[in-house]
């Protein structure tokens, strides 16, 4: 049986278990799995050195505004902005 493909991003290498990255890691991997495509907003929020629990809020309100057709939050630096 063929062993499953593991989906490498920035934020997991496959190397540690998803599980024990940090939140804000995880669902940026998330994201980037599913939708390649928004790799460099989700960068632009990684990379915006805030801490963990306003990285995670940023990220969740980028993830949510993806659904939300108008919601502000769709650009990064928006969502960096609601949380800062």
């Amino acid at each position: 049986m063929a062993k499953a493909k593991i989906i490498v991003t920035r934020w997991f290498n496959g190397e540690t278990p998803l599980e024990e990255l940090p939140e804000c890691d995880q669902l940026a991997h998330q994201i980037v799995s599913v939708r390649a495509d928004l790799a460099p907003s989700v960068t632009r929020i990684m990379d915006a050195e805030l801490p963990e629990d306003d990285c995670l809020k940023a990220l969740t309100l980028f993830e949510t505004s993806l659904d939300q057709p108008g919601d502000p939050n769709r650009d990064p630096r928006v969502a960096i902005a609601s949380v800062s």
